[in-house]
């Protein structure tokens, strides 16, 4: 999910600390599940945490988790409650999503850093026209409060007991069509419903800035882990990004964005939490 998603984010980049003491017993760190990066290895994050780790732990309580990649959330989630991994590394909103469907989860309370990424739509280097024109939308949906009673509708006041909403996408005969990828990893941010129909705040989103630019929107479900490949060899235009902040603590600024990438204006924040089984 520089990854939703003026600060922009795509790097979940979550120090696991409180999911249970740390495993000092038998010297193994804390195995901690994240969506895959699409620039960034399992080994390169590890050695940031670290760094940042052994800067932090006096005054924080930090230490460095061991990170391991899926290429979606449902196979993370089935991870985490197999126990393959100790906690799993997700956002404010969609912790919140996932607690309801599954009463063995929690959010890890203690030790976590403050971190919050920024959301994002990317498209080619070559395509800086359309990311203009996006960029002009949202900051529009954002000066006249519409951005923020999408928030409200689809994220903050969502019903998480009943299915996520279904957002129908404008229609403009004879209009550009635009394809973007929508991965369904993160409730009730991206969502697929099981009959294949996009959900959720982001596909909202799309559809005002649709509306906006007069551009039909063409959506595509794909893996997390296949965004970079599907957007760079134009099976998508758009893909859904969340960029690293852009505070160096814990790794170099915008270090998951590809070569040949550019990034839209942000149009959502969101708070990185930790989600672990009930002891």
């Amino acid at each position: 999910m520089k990854k939703i998603f003026a600060l922009l984010m795509i790097l979940t980049l979550a120090l696991v600390t409180g999911c249970g003491d740390k495993k000092t017993s038998d010297n193994e760190p804390i195995k901690l599940g994240i969506i895959k990066h699409l620039n960034v290895t399992e080994t390169l994050l590890d050695n940031y945490f670290e760094k940042a780790s052994s800067r932090m732990n006096q005054t924080s309580g930090m230490y460095a988790p061991k990170h391991i990649f899926f290429d979606n959330m449902t196979s993370m989630v089935a991870a985490l409650q197999s126990k393959q991994i100790d906690a799993l590394s997700t956002y404010q909103s969609v912790a919140k999503y996932l607690l309801a469907q599954n009463a063995d989860f929690e959010v890890v309370k203690d030790r976590v850093p403050k971190v919050s990424d920024a959301f994002c739509c990317a498209l080619r280097e070559d395509d800086a026209a359309l990311k203009k024109e996006f960029d002009d939308a949202i900051l529009k949906l954002n000066s006249d409060g519409k951005l923020a009673d999408l928030v409200k509708t689809y994220v903050n006041d969502v019903n998480l007991s009943e299915p996520l909403p279904v957002v129908e996408m404008p229609k403009f005969d004879g209009a550009q069509t635009i394809k973007v990828a929508v991965t369904g990893d993160l409730p009730p941010l991206d969502f697929v419903t099981a009959d294949g129909k996009a959900a959720g705040f982001n596909t909202a989103m799309l559809a005002a800035v649709s509306q906006q630019l007069g551009k039909n929107f063409e959506l595509v479900q794909i893996d997390s882990g296949a965004r970079a490949v599907a957007l760079t060899s134009k099976q998508v235009d758009v893909i859904f990004w969340v960029a690293v902040p852009l505070d160096d603590t814990l790794a170099p600024p915008n270090c998951d964005t590809p070569d040949g990438v550019i990034l839209t204006e942000p149009y959502f924040t969101d708070e990185i939490v930790h989600i672990k089984l009930n002891k």
